[in-house]
């Protein structure tokens, strides 16, 4: 175990708010060293095509989202489209995200609502968008940071778990998620803060076998020894860009290629 967190995990003494705030940020500036280049793994060009591609993606991954959705906005290209679509059209494209038949009938209803009532266009504000169809406070806090730049905290299931592991909150309820840790960091910083967690959490501190002897931030982690500490084994279990054999990926992903880019490529991303 790293010195650190040794003398931290054996102290009797509780952290200070101070301690807390300096070791969390510490924590975020050592996942941005190590995935400067996190982005939302959702393709998109426009508010709309965000707010859609997020609205899919409950309960499949990113890569069958953006696997989905060109052929989806080339068919319909905007919240009126998507509202007259053909039904049985619009579940044959969204078939292979699963729960198909709901997920259509979500996003007609968000597009209709769009329409009738912000002219067709993705209204950008929290307490606009949570009143659509499908849309929640996730989903409204990555549209607004992704297509609108208002800094949000984005509370998936990753950056619940991870907030956890690292001590910055107890809770399990998404909305004090938000707010607990949104108090210990910056309001210019939450975007990127949700984005290197989320990257975090999907490479490298897995839910049920966490790589802790390949993590960078393992150093101020009260949870180092949940998971692998033995380096090489932890390499092993790296994911996507990080795993053993896609040093060339991740050395373009460092370069400033983009996902989309290297997709074009044949790189399979998120694979």
């Amino acid at each position: 175990m790293p010195e650190q967190t040794q003398r931290r995990a054996g102290s009797a003494q509780p952290e200070s708010r101070l301690a807390l705030k300096r070791r969390a940020r510490r924590i975020y500036r050592g996942l941005v060293e190590t995935y400067p280049y996190a982005v939302p793994e959702l393709d998109f060009e426009t508010p709309f095509e965000l707010l859609i591609a997020t609205v899919l993606s409950a309960q499949t991954t990113d890569v069958r989202i953006n696997a989905t959705t060109p052929v989806l906005f080339a068919r319909y290209p905007d919240a009126l489209a998507l509202a007259q679509a053909d039904t049985a059209e619009l579940e044959e494209i969204l078939r292979p995200t699963g729960f198909y038949r709901a997920k259509a009938r979500n996003v007609q209803s968000l597009a209709q609502r769009l329409v009738d009532e912000y002219d067709g266009e993705v209204p950008p504000r929290l307490e606009d968008l949570v009143t659509l169809p499908g849309v929640g406070r996730k989903t409204a806090n990555v549209v607004l940071a992704n297509a609108f730049g208002v800094p949000g905290i984005t509370v998936d299931t990753h950056f619940g778990r991870l907030s956890r592991r690292f001590g910055w909150t107890a809770s399990e309820d998404p909305v004090k998620v938000e707010h607990e840790v949104g108090e210990l960091f910056e309001k210019r910083d939450w975007t990127m803060l949700s984005q290197v967690v989320i990257f975090h959490g999907r490479r490298i501190c897995h839910a049920r076998r966490p790589a802790c002897g390949a993590c960078p931030v393992a150093t101020w982690c009260p949870s180092y020894g949940e998971g692998e500490t033995d380096p090489e084994k932890a390499r092993r279990l790296l994911k996507y860009e990080l795993a053993p054999g896609r040093e060339e990926l991740l050395a373009h992903l460092l370069a400033g290629r983009t996902r989309r880019e290297l997709r074009e490529l044949g790189y399979g991303l998120g694979a």
